[in-house]
């Protein structure tokens, strides 16, 4: 599961626009650069010529973005009206593993993903592989994490936020993680996906590691409490989504803060109270990547742009999410009021491990994982 829809398309046309340039009609020039080989907006004649390309393209395939996660319905609509372009929406639940899955799949068809959004366990073992299409977007060097991330920019650090535990307000308050062993809470408590595959599950077993005083190297301490929420009947191997939330299936959720705050506004405007717990501060951040076989590659290069420019940011920053831009908006003044209403003006993002530590609690959770609360 990849939630927090908070506003409409209205946030996206409010926003002052930096990077966002009128589509206009191909010209000569731009008609013979191959934008399956640029490596920035500039190779391709600029902005204006890149816009162009992508609208006579006509197309945008997306994969693993739920209108609800970081805003990500407001990102799609604001970059459909803004170029005139059909965006193709495939398995919004998807996981980062399924991105890159589906594109081999599909390679050399028009269904391809043009683009991913992917965390960076996933991203880094493909990293080298001709998987990604480096580009440098025009405002990379003030994107948090971009250098030390990959300095190549195949892949480039898009937005983080903080995990969390959500839950529904009718089962009390949580205070400590025994309280999640209480027989009340039996059948209750979802992680987000399978953290052999998805990164948010990942990072929600990383957080209730260190909570128990785990480290990134060592998450023996954090598989060993879900095996206890299994034993107890507590824990359940399904996925939580928008739907399973709102039917009351999953009532308590470890996932992605800016998920969570999205869930606690939609159940306020039912009625209904969600809360949040967070145990340990773990940071999760997300990466967007070209496809190298991307169908649609001038599209897919001026949606980088997007995202990673200031409108996307503010998307992003409505949706709860903290955009790696959001650092240098906030010291150049240029924050939006919206994003700040929404995230604050903090410049503290939670500790998160690496791609080497990620990789090594998976291979020790391809065993221990199942083990401790079986398979869906």
């Amino acid at each position: 599961m990849k939630f927090s829809k908070l506003t409409t398309g209205s946030v996206v046309a409010a926003v002052a626009v930096a990077l966002v340039i009128p589509a206009v009609g191909i010209t000569p020039a731009s008609a013979k650069v191959n934008y399956a080989t640029i490596t920035s907006a500039s190779q391709g004649g600029g902005m204006t010529a890149l816009a162009a390309a992508c609208k006579k393209e006509g197309q945008l395939n997306v994969i693993a973005l739920p209108h609800y996660w970081a805003n990500y319905g407001d990102m799609i609509t604001g970059f459909a009206k803004a170029y005139g372009v059909k965006i193709d929406e495939a398995n919004p639940e998807g996981s980062s593993q399924e991105e890159i899955d589906a594109a081999v799949t599909n390679k050399g068809t028009t269904r391809s993903p043009d683009v991913f959004d992917i965390g960076l366990a996933v991203a880094a073992k493909y990293i080298g592989t001709k998987t990604f299409a480096p580009y440098k977007v025009k405002t990379w060097n003030y994107l948090q994490f971009a250098s030390t991330v990959d300095p190549t920019a195949e892949v480039t650090p898009n937005y983080t936020g903080t995990m969390t535990i959500g839950y529904s307000g009718a089962l009390g308050t949580i205070t400590k993680l025994d309280d999640l062993l209480d027989p009340k809470f039996k059948g209750k408590i979802a992680l987000n996906g399978d953290p052999l595959g998805s990164s948010a599950a990942m990072n929600g077993i990383f957080m209730i590691n260190k909570a128990l005083g785990g480290s990134f190297d060592d998450v023996t301490k954090g598989v060993a409490f879900f095996a206890k929420l299994k034993a107890a009947g507590n824990f359940i191997n399904v996925n939580p989504t928008e739907a399973t939330i709102a039917s009351g299936q999953t009532p308590v959720v470890i996932d992605n803060g800016y998920i969570q705050a999205g869930v606690i506004k939609a159940m306020a405007a039912a009625g209904k109270v969600w809360k949040m717990y967070t145990p340990a501060a773990v940071g999760s951040t997300y990466n967007s990547a070209v496809s190298a076989w991307a169908p649609h590659p001038a599209c897919a290069r001026l949606w980088m742009e997007y995202t990673l420019g200031e409108t996307g940011a503010t998307v992003f920053a409505t949706g709860g999410a903290t955009p790696t831009l959001w650092v240098w908006l906030l010291k150049t003044g240029r924050a939006s009021a919206a994003g700040k209403d929404a995230i604050g003006n903090s410049k503290v993002i939670a500790e998160k491990a690496t791609a080497a530590q990620t990789d090594a609690a998976r291979a020790y959770l391809k065993t221990a994982w199942p083990a401790a609360v079986g398979t869906k």
